[in-house]
C-alpha cells in the first residue's frame, strides 16, 4: 500500500508540475497581479482538478464512452478560452508592480480553465486506470488519489505562481515587463497547439 501511495504521489506531482496553460497563467498572474490573485487561481485550478479526478473515478466507463464526443467540444472551448487569456496578457498595459487591481484571472477562472483542459481529463483518467480501477478497495483508493491530486496540483501550480512572484523583482522595468507579457502570451497561445496534437 505504501509503494502504491508513493507511485500515486509521483504520478500526480509530475502531472501537476509539467508546463501547460494552467501553470503559465499562474506564473503570469503572480507577476502581473500579485500572489493573492495567483493563489486564488491556483486554488480554483486545484479544486477543479480534484473534481475531475473524482468524477473520472466515479464515471470511468461512462466518461470513456463519452470522451470521444466531448473531446472536440472541450478542445474548442478550451482553446478559445486560453487564446482569450493569451490576448489579455499580450495586451495588458504596463502597470506599477506595486499596484494590485482585480484581474480576469482568479478562483473561478482557475476552475473553468482546468475543467476545459483536456490534459487534466486525460491525466486523471490515466491515473485512475493505473491506481484505482480493478483494485479491491476502489472507493478508498479513489478518495486517496483525489486527495493526493489536490495536494499535488496546489503544489505544482503554486510553484509556477511562485516563479511569477520571484520574477516580479526582476521585472520592475516597464520594457522587461512588456517583453515578459508578450513571451508568456506567446507561450500560452503555443500551448493551445498541444491540445490539438
Amino acid at each position: 500500500m505504501l509503494s502504491q501511495l508513493l507511485a500515486m504521489m509521483m504520478f500526480a506531482i509530475v502531472g501537476a508540475v509539467t508546463p501547460g496553460p494552467v501553470n503559465l497563467i499562474a506564473t503570469s498572474t503572480a507577476m502581473n497581479r500579485g500572489m493573492r490573485t495567483a493563489l486564488m487561481y491556483v486554488a480554483g485550478a486545484s479544486v477543479a482538478y480534484a473534481l475531475v479526478v473524482f468524477l473520472c473515478g466515479l464515471l470511468m466507463h461512462s466518461i470513456a464512452l463519452a470522451l470521444p464526443k466531448l473531446q472536440l467540444t472541450m478542445q474548442i472551448v478550451g482553446s478559445l478560452f486560453i487564446l482569450y487569456l493569451a490576448y489579455k496578457i499580450f495586451s495588458a498595459p504596463i502597470v506599477s508592480l506595486q499596484l494590485r487591481e482585480r484581474y480576469l484571472v482568479g478562483f473561478w477562472s482557475g476552475i473553468f480553465t482546468q475543467m476545459v483542459n483536456p490534459k487534466a481529463w486525460l491525466v486523471a483518467m490515466s491515473g485512475i486506470s493505473l491506481y484505482v480501477i480493478g483494485a479491491r478497495d476502489e472507493m478508498l483508493l479513489l478518495l486517496m488519489f483525489t486527495t493526493i491530486s489536490l495536494a499535488a496540483c496546489l503544489t505544482g501550480v503554486g510553484v509556477w505562481a511562485l516563479l511569477g512572484r520571484v520574477l516580479t523583482h526582476h521585472l520592475q522595468d516597464s520594457t522587461k515587463q512588456l517583453v515578459f507579457n508578450k513571451v508568456m502570451a506567446g507561450l500560452l497561445a503555443v500551448s493551445v497547439s498541444m491540445i490539438w496534437l
